[in-house]
């Protein structure tokens, strides 16, 4: 609920905004560690009193200013206490789980930890800025001409601002090599690069987004380069490509072309201008082919951890007798994990290009037992599951806002046995929960699951970010 502050430590704050109930604070005096759903502030934090006890050095330059890993000055132990301790919070409070029957430990489960806090993603993506951001100590140095341009990451709070960033300790080494290059020579004045101004709608380059795979065959990774720019200009490019391509990692570069005035940085038009236009991934024995703009869980090795544990879950006898329903499929990754087991699996995206994906990479493992269809399951009618047989098993994996009440109706009405609730966000997971399980009183909704498990896994070290997966049986009265 606070910006910059770790759990345990005490600052002071001031009350910035008020809305109803609901204020934003600047600065307020309090213990973090107080149960979030006490906590009716947003809090940025200006000045500690008392220091968190497990305070430790970040080893990122950037780490005091960048939005990305806000608590890489908190030792790992303590950030997994922090985030397992969030989710029992919300379980109990928004969940409406009670902590005092004899069952609810044996349903919370301790949180799983990443192995590797330190070069785990493989994505990310930079943004060009025409206003570099500095921190107030820098604020009386002169900028001019091309030193005012930034390569990097947008400043907390700030669309226009961009905090120049040389090197990430989130990404690859490779992928550090190729910003260090392209931040090498992007400015010089001879190749006549000038980046996207949100203001004034000017400018070329908008993003650079670097993605890591891996070389199915050897083993070693292999690198995508995207430059989004405003229009198709490869002749302005061809200093970076050049120099870039001659990184051995370096297997693909591509340019999406916005034109738009927005910050997306999905191309109404893409094209190649070095090597192959999709790279590979291994996971859960699977091939995956990436390109520019597929999601893909963005920690491929911990990915392995949380794709075992809804197997796990799943709980597929192997005999090819049950079906899945892959709810928020994506790109196929969970559902074709679990086809080796199934008789078929039904995937539902509202995204077209990750069903293109999902086909793409059906086909390339030689999996024909599933079928991926294209559709809003936020919009949803009575008609909705006409074209699948029940499912035994649902798998519902939505993105933070949670599942959409009508969605909620469907799966009441659906009774499958089971559900897996895999989710990106444990506030609306326990809301989630909550609906299944207890119903929702006012608008005479009756739940009919009950929780069995729920096992948070850490994804995202450094962030506040907590993935769940939630294990949920029919009830016998249900049934």
């Amino acid at each position: 609920m606070c910006d910059r502050a770790l759990p345990g430590e005490r600052f002071i704050g001031r009350v910035t905004r008020r809305k109803g109930s609901y204020a934003e604070v600047a600065f307020i005096s309090l213990f973090t560690s107080a149960p979030l759903s006490f906590i009716h502030w947003t809090v940025t934090k200006v000045e500690t009193i008392t220091p968190h006890w497990d305070l430790v050095d970040a080893p990122c330059e950037y780490a005091p200013y960048c939005g990305g890993c806000k608590t890489q000055n908190l030792s790992y132990e303590s950030q997994l206490r922090a985030k397992e301790q969030q989710v029992r919070e919300l379980t109990i409070h928004v969940g409406n789980f009670s902590d005092k029957v004899p069952e609810f430990c044996s349903i919370m489960k301790p949180i799983v930890p990443c192995d590797i806090q330190f070069h785990y993603r493989n994505k990310m993506e930079f943004s060009f800025g025409s206003k570099k951001w500095l921190p107030k100590e820098l604020l009386g140095e002169k900028q001019v001409g091309n030193e005012k341009y930034a390569l990097g990451l947008h400043a907390p709070g700030f669309f226009d601002k961009v905090l120049n960033v040389d090197k990430c300790l989130l990404q690859s080494e490779p992928a550090n090599m190729v910003l260090a290059a392209i931040q090498d020579c992007w400015r010089d004045s001879q190749f006549d690069l000038t980046p996207y101004d949100v203001h004034s709608h000017t400018g070329f380059l908008k993003h650079l987004m670097l993605r890591t795979g891996r070389n199915v065959e050897t083993g070693l990774l292999e690198l995508m380069v995207n430059f989004v720019t405003s229009s198709y200009k490869p002749e302005l490019l061809k200093p970076l490509v050049e120099k870039i391509s001659a990184i051995p990692e370096v297997v693909s570069i591509m340019n999406n072309v916005n034109t738009s005035v927005g910050n997306t940085s999905v191309g109404e038009e893409e094209y190649t201008l070095y090597g192959k236009s999709t790279i590979t991934e291994m996971l859960r024995g699977l091939t995956f082919q990436i390109s520019a703009n597929s999601f893909f869980q963005t920690n491929t090795r911990q990915a392995e951890v949380l794709y075992k544990l809804i197997e796990d879950c799943a709980g597929l006898r192997g005999d090819g007798s049950q079906i899945v329903l892959d709810l928020f499929c994506g790109t196929g990754t969970i559902g074709l994990t679990l086809a080796r087991r199934a008789k078929h699996v039904y995937g539902y995206e509202v995204v077209p290009q990750a069903i293109s994906d999902a086909h793409r990479n059906a086909k390339l493992n030689r999996i024909s037992n599933a079928t991926f269809v294209q559709g809003d399951l936020n919009k949803i009618d009575e008609s909705f599951g006409n074209n699948f047989p029940k499912p035994d098993i649902v798998i519902s994996d939505p993105n933070r806002p949670g599942m959409h009440m009508k969605l909620i109706k469907f799966l009441l009405k659906l009774k499958a046995p089971r559900i897996v609730y895999v989710s990106c966000n444990p506030a609306t997971c326990a809301r989630d929960l909550d609906y299944l399980c207890h119903g929702v009183k006012e608008k005479n909704i009756e739940g009919c699951y009950k929780l069995k498990s729920l096992q948070p896994v850490d994804m995202f070290p450094h962030t506040p970010h907590i993935e769940c997966i939630c294990l949920l049986e029919l009830s016998d009265p249900c049934s």
